[in-house]
Formats: structure tokens, sequence, C-alpha cells
């Protein structure tokens, strides 16, 4: 096997992410000694040898790839950014970002400063919208793309299901005995045509409709996506004459502006109003926050070893849609 296999054989022998056999090899912190030892093991066992310029890859490769992310100091994004250079530098690539943050921003990328990169193997789109005839005319200019987050046309994407994953949220909802349940959602600011916050609030709805629960658009509120939209929209759902006895945010950090909300109104947490997030963020359990976890970081390292093996001539064929888990919490009183 020896030169045939993958930095993603290992992962999967070993049952670990991409991302933790990349840190593991590099001899990087934030690996469990027992963890890093059966990584190590499952390495020596397949023959597998790292190379940075492995025969695989193009000799014309420009070893460089854009990652092209809405905030890179959120929290996700930074997450992802993480995942793409836990693989890509172990082969070599270096990473150039750019913030594609509003409507505009997208325009140019797309038009302008992707058509003009000359030295890169690729581009990794994190949550930037792109249409069929981009697509194709980037593609048209030998551009290689991968999308994490959500589905796109025409080229490889690493994401979820945000629909079942918000149902899934709901529908916990609905069980523990709650009928006015809220969305926290809307859109980030700046932002038109992301697919996201549209997917889960169909699975709310959904949710709801399967539960019997009529769907009162007064309790769908935007967020903005952050923790002041959160506050904003929860304290406006606290003031309606009957105020729902749930909320489901559609980001951990709105849920967040919930909770402050929640506390501002003198309101029990999970008593008097229970709170879901979406992430699983890294503050989600130190504040006991129910939310549903998705692989962020390893959709940023599928998203980059997407990209290497097309650049190694072995594109991958279909999406990668990788499974989120609801994590109950404090936040939300136990079944």
């Amino acid at each position: 096997m020896k030169g045939t296999v993958t930095i993603r054989d290992v992962a999967e022998a070993a049952g670990v992410s991409i991302a933790t056999v990349s840190r593991a090899l590099r001899g990087l912190p934030s690996v469990a000694p027992a963890t890093r030892q059966k990584i190590e093991d499952v390495a020596t066992r397949l023959e597998y040898v790292p190379d940075p310029y492995a025969a695989r890859l193009s000799a014309t490769s420009a070893h460089r790839i854009i990652v092209a992310v809405p905030l890179p100091g959120q929290w996700f994004y930074a997450q992802v950014v993480a995942g793409v250079e836990a693989v890509a530098s172990e082969e070599g690539f270096d990473l150039q970002l750019h913030v594609v943050g509003d409507d505009r921003q997208r325009r140019r990328f797309i038009g302008e400063v992707l058509p003009q990169q000359r030295r890169i193997d690729g581009a990794v789109l994190v949550d930037i919208p792109i249409s069929g005839p981009e697509v194709r005319r980037l593609i048209g200019r030998g551009i290689r793309l991968v999308a994490v987050g959500q589905h796109v046309d025409g080229i490889v994407s690493i994401r979820i299901d945000n629909r079942r994953a918000a149902y899934d949220a709901t529908e916990h909802l609905t069980r523990i005995g709650h009928r006015r349940i809220a969305l926290i959602g809307g859109m980030p600011s700046g932002r038109s045509d992301l697919s996201i916050p549209g997917e889960r609030e169909e699975g709310y709805r959904q949710a709801l409709v399967d539960a019997r629960i009529s769907i009162e658009d007064d309790l769908i509120v935007n967020g903005d996506f952050s923790i002041d939209g959160g506050f904003d929209a929860a304290r406006e759902l606290f003031s309606m004459t009957m105020p729902p006895t749930a909320i489901f945010a559609l980001s951990d950090e709105m849920a967040v502006g919930a909770i402050r909300a929640a506390r501002e109104a003198n309101l029990r947490i999970p008593e008097d109003v229970a709170i879901v997030g979406f992430d699983d963020h890294d503050f989600a359990a130190p504040i006991g926050l129910t939310t549903v976890r998705q692989p962020v970081v390893e959709q940023g390292a599928m998203a980059a070893q997407a990209l290497l093996d097309a650049v190694g001539g072995d594109p991958w064929g279909a999406d990668q849609v990788l499974d989120h888990v609801f994590v109950p919490r404090e936040t939300t009183p136990a079944l």
C-alpha cells in the first residue's frame, strides 16, 4: 500500500477526523496521548508516508490555495480555516485568506479577484454563494473550487443537512412539551443570498407542522447571527403578550444573546424559557447551552483534502454530507 495511502485512509482506519490525524502526526498539541499513539500505530501499519511534494501532485502545482470566508474572526469560520490549514500545510500548501463579507465583496471576489489569480491551485468557498454560470466561468479558467457549508451546483460541497439538524432541535422542544417555540434566525448582516438560514428555518417549520403546532410568524425574528442581535430579538419576543416558552436560535452566538435577555427579564432557564443554539461553539459546554453540534474543523479538513485530491488528478465525485449531533444540556429540561 505504500505510496497510495492518504491521510483520509489513516483517519478512517483510526476512527478520527482528518484534522486530528494531521495534528497528531505533526506533533501538535490538543491530541490525547492515547489517540496520538493509535494514529501513529495505524499510520505505521498502513505504511502512510506524508510527502508535501508527493508524486500525485502536478509538477505545475503552485502549492497555494485560497480560502474565502465572510467573517474570519467568527468562531465557525476560524474553525473551518483551521481544518483547511491542518491538511494543506501537511501537503506543503500555503493558504491565502480572503474576506468576502457582503454581497458587494462577493461580486468582486467572484467576478474580478478569483479570475485574475495565476498562481493558485484552487479555492475553498466557505458560505460564499456562487451561481452556476459563475462556477462554469471559473472552472473554464482552470480554477478548482470546493464549497463548505452550503450546496453549490457543479462543485463538491462539504456540509451537514441543515434542514434535518434544525428539525431535530425543534422536535426535541416539541417532545418536552413546548407549543410556543420561537425562532431567532434571519440573515447575517450584509448578506442576502445565503441559503443556510433558510434551510434551517424550513427544518424548524416542518417540525412544528409534524407536531401539529401552528406556525406563528410573529415568533420568527431576525437576530443577525450575532450576540447583540440575539439579545435584541429575544427582548422583542419576551415583550409579547404571550411570550414563547422556548427559543431555537440558529447560532450559538444568538442563543447567548437570548440567555442574556432572559436573565434581564428575570426569566428562569429552562423553567420559564428553554433555549437551544446551533454549532456547539467552544463556550457552549461551559455555559450549559443545549445545541446542535456540527463537525466544523472536519468540514475544513475535508474541503482541503478534496481540493488537493483534485490537484492530484483524483477529484471527488459527490458532496459529503456529514453527521450532526443534538447535544442536550442545562438550557433545556431533561426528558
